[in-house]
């Protein structure tokens, strides 16, 4: 099986817009370059936004498909492309859906997850959901998805992709240490007012 941690950015892009077309335009799929192009730098529905020049995106393309993650169709007299991860990663359609919508969208909840999966899969509630992504972060040869520490107010925890190994995360040391830093100068605010009470009750009683 191919490694699947050593892909880049703008790779990541044009398998997941592959995906993302094969479902929602699937009379243009497989996909012809200035469509892929295209695709890749979409402004809505991704994040973050690019701007991939053609040059680029080809280099993006002879690597993927050197390594079998694109094929390349002739199609009458145009060249298209068209992504094979399921074969590639051995997984399911409704795993390659929550893929694409990650390297499309970046870390999301479940929720979100369900929610923009709609053109690519229906999940029947989230809880479906929830066994795929424990499927791919629980894979024997290499985890796919993992599950982020929740941030600071947020009520989910965010699932993000490695396809491009594992993102930089946020320490979750570092909003506790803002909590205990509130909540020193909450209590120092007290301390001071108390302080200004006794103050005031003692002027009160010495008055004549």
């Amino acid at each position: 099986m191919i490694e699947a941690n050593k892909l880049n950015q703008l790779e990541i892009r044009l398998l997941g817009a592959l995906i993302e077309k094969q479902h929602t335009v699937p009379d243009s799929y497989p996909l012809t370059l200035n469509a892929l192009l295209a695709a890749c730098n979409q402004k809505s529905s991704r994040e973050p936004v690019i701007e991939a020049t053609e040059a680029e995106l080809l280099v993006a393309l002879d690597r993927l498909r050197e390594q079998g993650w694109v094929v390349e169709v002739n199609k009458g007299r145009v060249l298209r492309y068209e992504q094979a991860l399921a074969k590639v990663l051995c997984i399911p359609s409704q795993s390659v859906a929550l893929l694409a919508v990650l390297m499309l969208r970046g870390p999301q909840t479940s929720g979100e997850l369900r929610l923009n999966c709609e053109r690519l899969h229906r999940f029947a509630d989230i809880s479906a959901v929830e066994g795929f992504l424990e499927e791919l972060a629980a894979r024997q040869s290499a985890a796919l998805v993992l599950q982020m520490p929740k941030q600071a107010g947020a009520r989910e925890c965010r699932w993000c992709h490695l396809l491009a190994g594992e993102p930089p995360l946020v320490s979750v040391e570092i909003p506790q240490l803002g909590l205990v830093a509130r909540v020193a100068h909450l209590e120092l605010e007290v301390e001071n007012l108390k302080a200004m009470m006794v103050d005031v009750l003692e002027k009160q009683s010495v008055r004549p």
